[in-house]
């Protein structure tokens, strides 16, 4: 009996090591997938025009979007095909009255197309949890994976497409290479807001960007995505996307520091994304 319990143990054991080895060693399928679509994806991608924007490029969007530009100092610098922002530290939430964690984000946004790819890497109660969500080629989805084995959530649809759609639009003006795609057309309302559209693949979504009198872009907001629960139900609910602490980057672009995102519930505000960037396109903040 005592030999039995002891193997019993030995193998418990074992098993135990062998998840604290694979819980900690940095391979997992879902991250080698992403960095996979990354790298592939950056190799179609089609290079920028010239080195470097000049006001002239603009010349044809409304003149918010140009004073936006000049005020921020992306007239000058280098001209990127791509968008790459890092986030650590996010405080982030899996739904109302649910847990909220604290991930690292990175999310790669190419300017010839529309794409989109992200990866959510954070723990829960020490386990792995990681996440991928993915627009290419007019496709989305967001898949949530536990202990790099056991899939959470695999959301896949037109509804997930458009709101992978909404989340490019939302990002769009830290890309201005993107803005002078064919796939946004603006339209400036007032002094302080521009109407934006985005059309891919047959599906278009619209919202409104918001900016202060220093020519920041603070929000974005729009009533065209939908909320989708995990049983797989839709409701369209407002969601914003809001912009603080605009700060100087190492590349000389003035930029947000914090980004959030937010369900604009019936019974109040759900901010599920709230978190500070640490790096975008390789730049940090002074």
């Amino acid at each position: 009996m005592k030999k039995k319990i002891m193997i019993a143990l030995i193998v418990v054991a074992a098993i135990i090591l062998l998840l604290a080895v694979w819980f900690n060693i940095p391979y997992s399928p879902i991250k080698t997938q992403f960095n996979s679509d990354v790298a592939q994806r950056m190799q179609s991608s089609a290079p920028v025009a010239s080195e470097k924007f000049t006001a002239d490029d603009f010349k044809e969007l409304p003149p918010l979007i140009q004073k936006y530009l000049e005020s921020n100092g992306y007239i000058g610098p280098e001209r990127h095909a791509l968008l790459s922002m890092e986030y650590r530290d996010v405080d982030f939430g899996l739904g109302e009255n649910k847990p909220r964690l604290k991930i690292d984000y990175t999310h790669t946004d190419f300017a010839d197309s529309p794409d989109r790819l992200a990866f959510i890497d954070s723990k829960m109660f020490g386990v792995p949890f990681q996440g991928y969500d993915y627009y290419m080629d007019g496709k989305g989805g967001m898949k949530g994976v536990l202990a790099k084995l056991f899939t959470l959530f695999d959301q896949t649809g037109p509804e997930m497409d458009k709101a992978c759609l909404i989340t490019y639009l939302a990002e769009a003006f830290f890309l201005p290479e993107a803005l002078l795609k064919e796939f946004i057309t603006f339209k400036q309302v007032d002094e302080h807001t521009v109407e934006a559209t985005i059309t891919n693949k047959g599906v278009s979504a619209s919202g409104v960007f918001h900016f202060n009198d220093s020519y920041e872009m603070i929000s974005f907001t729009t009533n065209d995505r939908g909320q989708i629960a995990p049983d797989g139900s839709i409701e369209y609910t407002p969601w914003e996307a809001q912009c603080e602490n605009y700060k100087e980057y190492s590349d000389g672009i003035k930029r947000p520091t914090v980004f959030r995102a937010i369900w604009k519930n019936k019974g109040g505000d759900f901010i599920y994304f709230d978190g500070k960037i640490s790096r975008v396109n390789g730049a940090e903040v002074k």
